[in-house]
């Protein structure tokens, strides 16, 4: 990840928790990303970052978005008895 900057990251924890929460909810892609978007707009019209903070925050959002990964279902794992 190539931010660096402490309340851009916090932005994007906030941002990618709310995209994972909406996945596990049953919103569909597309509205999630009208979701990510509106964020995004917010910071912009909020100017809490620099512009160029915002850019890559989006940046890395879209390809958090776009990894399948983040969006698995964890299987708990059996716990091992060592008796």
């Amino acid at each position: 990840m190539m931010l660096r900057d402490s309340q851009t990251i916090r932005y994007y924890q906030r941002l990618t928790d709310a995209i994972t929460d909406l996945w596990h909810k049953g919103y569909r892609f597309e509205e999630i990303r009208l979701y990510m978007e509106g964020y995004i707009a917010c910071l912009r019209h909020s100017n809490v970052l620099e512009p160029y903070l915002i850019h890559r925050l989006e940046e890395e959002a879209t390809k958090f978005l776009r990894d399948p990964s983040n969006f698995e279902l964890s299987m708990p794992q059996p716990e091992s008895d060592y008796y």
